[in-house]
């Protein structure tokens, strides 16, 4: 720990890759530039936590909230990473990523020890259990579910999001296919879609992609691939290879924002932060 946790790594490589994609991206593809710029091997990437979080994804979230904190990325709306100013023109041949580390730990420090003795817990120790569990309340409960009631659930989930005639087939040695719907863009064009549930614990590797597109090879126009683990970023290339049928793929932590926007299974819950400076003038 004397030279920082294991997420500092990521501080430098995140600036670059955003600074590559112009200077945003949502957090899905801010993560994967940073897993690919580092070339991080599968292996490291099917490590997960407690809550079934990759290790990997969760320390360049946490790498992310400190750049927030020391002022390199704007703390904006939510799935989206964007650099500041400060973030786009800083000269990152200067930059410790240990320096930067502790710095933000002093300066919390410094703020925990200004606020009143009642505020128990620091902002950062609030971010902590937002990144610990907020992505995963979910998870665990769509892992426990049986792999016919997960195929039952994407097939209402499909139809909330306005497929129809979604049926669940679920016929075995099928390649992998659990089911059919039809998604109507307007009144004249449609087409359809397959789709396979696959309850996951890690990473799901391109040779499943591959037998997937097989499967649908002449039977629909269009795949999605639902899990409750994550995409090796073999699959995740293979998924959009030139010349093939695409495969959308959706992964835990996308599953869990579909059921979000929905409010599907969920109860919404409002949760407010004081903003501290709107207090200084009055004390």
């Amino acid at each position: 720990m004397a030279n920082g946790p294991q997420f500092t790594r990521h501080f430098i490589p995140l600036i670059e890759s955003l600074r590559e994609m112009g200077g945003s991206a949502s957090s899905y593809e801010a993560t994967d530039a940073v897993i690919e710029r580092e070339n991080i091997p599968e292996k490291e990437l099917d490590k997960t936590n407690k809550n079934g979080q990759s290790n990997v994804r969760n320390a360049i979230a946490w790498a992310r909230l400190y750049l927030v904190y020391s002022g390199y990325i704007d703390s904006s709306a939510r799935g989206v990473w964007r650099l500041t100013e400060k973030g786009l023109q800083e000269d990152l041949s200067k930059l410790s990523p240990v320096d930067l580390f502790k710095s933000v730990q002093r300066s919390r420090k410094t703020e925990k020890n200004s606020e009143p003795a009642s505020r128990a817990t620091t902002e950062i120790e609030v971010e902590e259990k937002i990144l610990e569990s907020e992505e995963t309340q979910l998870l665990p409960v769509l892992k426990s579910l049986s792999p016919e009631g997960f195929e039952r659930l994407c097939q209402r989930l499909l139809r909330e999001h306005g497929f129809q005639n979604v049926k669940v087939t679920g016929r075995s040695g099928d390649g992998g296919i659990d089911g059919e719907g039809i998604l109507e863009i307007n009144a004249l064009l449609s087409f359809k879609v397959i789709f396979q549930c696959k309850r996951y614990q890690g990473s799901v590797g391109s040779g499943m992609i591959r037998d997937f597109r097989g499967a649908m090879i002449g039977r629909a126009d269009k795949g999605i691939f639902l899990t409750t683990g994550n995409f090796s970023m073999d699959a995740k290339k293979e998924a959009v290879r030139d010349g093939a049928n695409p495969i959308e793929l959706v992964d835990g932590e996308k599953l869990v924002r579909m059921f979000e926007r929905l409010e599907l299974g969920l109860k919404p819950r409002t949760i407010y932060e004081v903003d501290l400076e709107f207090f200084k003038e009055y004390k």
